[in-house]
């Protein structure tokens, strides 16, 4: 019986010594992911995000006018946004934001979400 259970914690501790580390970056400890995002906006109009692991106002923010690789376009300014939870982010589009459609992402603490289309109108 001794061997058996000794057997056993040591099989524990080496599996548990193999899984994989999940580095946590201030309070984050995944990629955002965009799962959904409300139809395209004009500018001063509402948009509705949703996600996981989308962090908080304080350590995101959310890229507009981006290519399909989340480089370029344009910052959403922090008084645009009027809510953000880990699942939910809701902004008004920026009256300089800029027109047509591209991708929009959010970014935490330096982790690039998932991209989903949207497109901004002048209207």
């Amino acid at each position: 019986m001794r061997i058996f259970l000794l057997g056993s914690l040591l099989l524990v501790g080496t599996l548990s010594s193999c899984a994989p580390r999940v580095g946590t970056v201030m309070g984050v400890t995944q990629t955002p992911v965009l799962v959904k995002v409300s139809s395209g906006a004009a500018k001063g109009q509402a948009v509705t995000l949703q996600g996981r692991y989308l962090g908080g106002p304080a350590t995101g923010r959310i890229r507009l006018g981006a290519d399909e690789n989340g480089s370029g376009g344009y910052l959403i300014p922090a008084g645009a946004v009027t809510s953000w939870t880990d699942s939910e982010i809701v902004f008004n589009v920026p009256a300089a934001s800029p027109a047509g459609g591209s991708w929009l992402f959010v970014e935490v603490n330096g982790r690039q979400s998932t991209g989903l289309p949207f497109s901004v109108s002048d209207q």
